[in-house]
């Protein structure tokens, strides 16, 4: 059984020692779970400490001794001898416009604001902060290093900015960058809100279980394995998800019987459907 760890951080097996340039500074605003996630996963990947600064007034205990012990620089609001090369904001959505109005200090002519914050627009943080803007999408398994973000940029950054920062957030899992902000919303609905509606699956999958008459925290326990496992199957295969659905289907079996039920005209695919559309709308409608 793989032991635990101390602290969330993203996969060492993703991080490179090339995340952040020497000469761009990087001013994280938030280290809670995503911002403090990849934090553990730029300094994994050994990245020069003098190359980050964190600005954030109620760190949690380990988050202020991993600072502490890396040597990377801590203040409680924003300094006034520091200009961001870029300007990560990893803070809550409630807060961002209260938070982000006085981080106006820290943006020269070349800082990039990113921002890993839901329903904030590229034009609320160019209207705030103005200049280069990165609107991003993570999701919670970038705790764990297997995260995917969703990214978009205006016009005013460089392919060099681009490249700086997809290698920032790549630690926590790959990134896919978007032609147009509209599909920040879809993306919002299929991976940002996504890991909930596994989750959702497990309890679904446990419960169903212990109606046909297992014990609750067997069925809990074979529902959690079997979702766990099947995504650690479809990670590592290069086959597509039908193909493996194909795969563990014998005509006329077990599992033919219960996909005819799931994939049946009005089951599974009508509700995502529906669900995703709601988790879209409501990301529009944050935005507005």
């Amino acid at each position: 059984m793989r032991a635990r760890r101390s602290r969330r951080s993203c996969s060492k097996r993703a991080a490179r020692p090339d995340v952040i340039s020497a000469s761009n500074l990087l001013v994280l605003v938030g280290a809670g779970n995503m911002g403090g996630a990849m934090l553990n996963g730029w300094l994994d990947a050994k990245t020069d400490p003098s190359a980050i600064v964190v600005i954030d007034p109620k760190l949690s205990e380990a988050m202020a001794a991993r600072l502490k012990d890396a040597g990377v620089r801590h203040e409680t609001s924003a300094p006034e001898d520091v200009t961001a090369g870029i300007l990560m904001l990893a803070v809550k959505p409630q807060v961002m416009e209260a938070v982000a109005g006085g981080l106006r200090g820290l943006v020269g002519p070349d800082t990039v604001t990113l921002s890993v914050a839901a329903g904030k627009t590229i034009s609320f943080f160019e209207k705030l902060l103005g200049g280069a803007v990165v609107r991003t999408i993570p999701n919670t398994p970038a705790m764990v290093g297997r995260g995917i973000t969703g990214a978009v940029a205006n016009a005013a950054v460089s392919a060099e900015a681009k490249a700086e920062i997809d290698r920032l957030l790549s630690v926590c899992g790959p990134v896919e960058w978007l032609e147009d902000e509209a599909m920040i919303d879809a993306v919002t609905a299929v991976s940002g809100s996504g890991p909930a509606y596994v989750f959702y699956l497990v309890e679904c999958m446990a419960e169903a279980g212990r109606k046909l008459g297992l014990p609750a925290d067997l069925a809990m326990r074979l529902a959690r394995a079997t979702v766990t496992g099947a995504g650690e199957l479809m990670h590592r295969s290069p086959d597509g998800a039908g193909k493996l659905r194909e795969n563990v289907t014998s005509p006329n079996g077990t599992t033919a019987a219960a996909l005819d039920v799931l994939m049946a005209d009005e089951a599974l695919q009508p509700i995502f459907d529906e669900a995703l559309a709601a988790a879209a709308a409501r990301s529009r409608e944050l935005a507005g």
